[in-house]
């Protein structure tokens, strides 16, 4: 009954952060799972990439109904991220539990303290530039398959700072991003996922996909600033805390 509850509750904060960031769900499942849940850094890995593939699908669809999904360049870092997510998939099992967390926290922070130093772009109109965000795609793809994540959360400020997209367009489009990152390295992790513990996973998801809808109408009432500033705060405090915890 505890480990029901604490997967109910850390769904429904992963799927909020999910909705209203774009980014951030895997970044908060994986230490979830792995402190609260008890799975194993490989099992968390995977149970993350399962848990935000679905919550990321759900929110890619209410951003889209809203129009701010820019398709172009979200379909340019998809197509450039799959292949190295494949392999980044099939080279993690290889990668020690304790280099996996701690790369984990590094990345995280790194984009964290980008963010925080990055303000979000005005609304004028930009233009998509084909070849940073083919590059930028391929490195995030690299991240999701060795790290376990979506990749949102490199997603957002790299669509912000390379390409100088809108934060609310930023957020959308990295849904689309996290959806096929994840589905690529998941195809390399099918023989991990069947021995997942579903009675766990199954509850996180479904509360992680109502927590998205909510995220998904704060996301409306905020302003870009203060999301692009609550993103790096929380994936900061995160990094930190595994960081400390892999060096123990």
């Amino acid at each position: 009954m505890t480990a029901l509850v604490l997967a109910l509750t850390a769904g429904a904060v992963i799927g909020l952060a999910l909705g209203a960031l774009g980014g951030g769900g895997s970044v908060l499942a994986v230490p979830a799972l792995i402190y609260l849940l008890g799975f194993s850094p490989v099992g968390a890995t995977t149970a993350s990439l399962v848990i935000v593939t679905l919550t990321s699908v759900t929110a890619l669809v209410a951003h889209a109904r809203d129009g701010h999904v820019r398709w172009r360049a979200g379909l340019l870092f998809a197509a450039a991220g799959i292949v190295p997510a494949m392999l980044g998939g099939a080279l993690a099992a290889r990668v020690p539990a304790v280099v996996l967390t701690a790369a984990f926290a590094v990345v995280a922070g790194a984009a964290a303290v980008r963010m925080l130093r990055t303000r979000p772009p005005a609304d004028a109109a930009v233009t998509v530039r084909p070849g940073r965000a083919a590059a930028a795609g391929a490195g995030l793809g690299a991240v999701t398959g060795v790290l376990g994540v979506g990749g949102g959360f490199l997603a957002v400020p790299a669509l912000v700072s390379v390409l100088g997209l809108r934060m609310r367009e930023a957020v959308g489009t990295s849904l689309l991003v996290i959806t096929v990152n994840s589905l690529a390295a998941l195809a390399t992790r099918a023989g991990t996922v069947e021995r997942l513990d579903w009675t766990v996973v199954g509850p996180f998801v479904g509360a992680a996909i109502l927590g998205a809808w909510d995220g998904k109408r704060l996301s409306a009432k905020v302003s870009g600033h203060t999301l692009q500033r609550t993103f790096a705060v929380v994936l900061l405090a995160v990094a930190v805390f595994m960081l400390v915890d892999a060096a123990l």
